[in-house]
């Protein structure tokens, strides 16, 4: 009976080990393509981003300023509400080689930007 319940002691630990290293190696695939997006005064910083082609990646976006903005992009099919002080996670791609507007719906006249993908 002893045997057993060790056996199955390593067992769980091993399906711990296991979990722990696939959610850890999926942080690890998705950090290297994630890029950075702050709204600051209703404009896009950087304005430009330069992303691998054929490949998915992540928009994180910040919304710095103390109204909400919506990112909308009729090229990259995304719109996404960001509420004031808060950030959210756009994933895109993969893309092919090419220039992708994006746009702050609520503030078109200074929130613009691209994303360039080569």
């Amino acid at each position: 009976m002893l045997i057993q319940e060790r056996h199955n002691h390593m067992r769980i630990k091993g399906i711990i080990v296991l979990i722990a290293l696939v959610f850890s190696s999926v942080a690890l695939a998705t950090s290297g393509n994630q890029y950075e997006l702050t709204i600051t005064n209703h404009r896009f910083e950087p304005a430009e981003l330069t992303i691998p082609a054929n490949t998915k990646v992540q928009l994180l976006v910040h919304n710095k300023d103390n109204s909400i903005e919506e990112f909308e992009s009729d090229s990259l099919h995304r719109e996404k509400i960001i509420g004031p002080n808060k950030s959210v996670i756009i994933n895109i791609g993969p893309l092919p080689p090419g220039v992708y507007q994006f746009k702050g719906e609520f503030h078109e006249d200074t929130a613009q930007g691209r994303v360039v993908v080569k």
